[in-house]
């Protein structure tokens, strides 16, 4: 992670990543997955200008995202700030540039890029290993964006060794014409269910990534956008939700601990708490409106095939 320095504002150069492998291995008992990843950081950053200040403030010029303080790179600098015991704050302006859902950790990049800029412009002298214990806290992603390079990554990203550079290369990203969030993903998986549906995700921090649709006539209507909130927050907008409410995503068991006896809350079954590809293209079917029947898909062979029946084997001997 690339940084420039001047006495009262630093600059960071935060990568982009992309997943060259990824195997889940295992379910672990709170409920995440155990993952076995190959994650290289690759040319595409976001730049991170940070200014030294009395307040806090966050800066998305020409970004569709809107700055708040559920914002990682927020979350970062209160972080930084509360292990550290420093009596200052700092103005962060982020230039957005990396694809959004599409999995290349562009939030996780721009929080470990303002922990190496806040380490520097205060000269808090923190180790790479606080540093990444201070991110795992952020996002399971956050740790990685401070080491960069090639690594393998293991467990929920807390598990990370150094792998041998990939030779110089180019990689195509190929985004859709619509994106289908995380939480849409999980929450079409209950398609067809009636009530509230909500997908939640472990967002650490106290927080749960999450946003509400309503299940209807084998229909699901979104009635908030994606964010992250606390608990205590969610539950007041559960209140006003009618139907059952069914919890799902690996963060699904928090709301249930939490409001289990104060809310009709119910789990969803466990083949449908976390998001499955098939969920991911009927969300996409809502938004793009047709589809191609399995049945017309036909293959596109780029040399003939090796396989031949009985009989092609014969005529070709003939």
């Amino acid at each position: 992670m690339e940084r420039r320095e001047r006495r009262n504002a630093v600059t960071v150069l935060a990568p982009a990543k992309l997943n060259l492998a990824l195997d889940v291995v295992g379910l672990l008992p709170n409920g995440y997955h155990a993952l076995d990843m190959t994650m290289q950081t690759i040319t595409l950053y976001e730049r991170v200008v940070l200014y030294r200040s009395a307040g806090l403030s966050l800066q998305l010029p020409g970004s569709p995202v809107q700055p708040n303080d559920k914002n990682t790179a927020i979350k970062a600098a209160l972080a930084f700030f509360h292990y550290t015991g420093l009596l200052a704050g700092v103005d962060i302006i982020i230039h957005k540039n990396t694809p959004v859902r599409a999995g290349m950790a562009g939030g996780s990049a721009d929080a470990a890029a303002v922990l190496v800029g806040l380490n520097a412009l205060y000269g808090a002298k923190l180790s790479m290993s606080e540093l990444c214990a201070l991110g795992a806290g952020i996002g399971a992603d956050v740790p990685f964006a401070l080491m960069g390079g090639t690594c393998r990554v293991q467990g929920v990203g807390d598990v990370i060794k150094a792998l041998p550079p990939v030779p110089d290369c180019w990689f195509t990203v190929v985004m859709p014409d619509y994106g289908v969030s995380t939480p849409e993903a999980i929450a079409y998986g209950l398609l067809g269910f009636e009530g509230t549906v909500i997908p939640m995700m472990d967002a650490r921090c106290g927080q749960v990534y999450t946003a509400l649709f309503q299940g209807k006539d084998g229909c699901l209507t979104r009635l908030s956008e994606d964010e992250a909130l606390p608990l205590s927050e969610l539950k007041e907008k559960l209140k006003s939700c009618t139907g059952p409410l069914w919890l799902c995503g690996d963060g699904a068991h928090l709301g249930l601990a939490a409001w289990g006896e104060e809310l009709p809350v119910r789990m969803a079954p466990a083949h449908l708490c976390c998001q499955r590809a098939s969920a991911v293209g009927l969300a996409a079917m809502q938004h793009l409106g047709e589809a191609v029947s399995p049945a017309a898909l036909v293959p596109c062979y780029l040399r003939p095939a090796n396989a031949m029946t009985l009989a092609e084997r014969q005529k070709k001997a003939e």
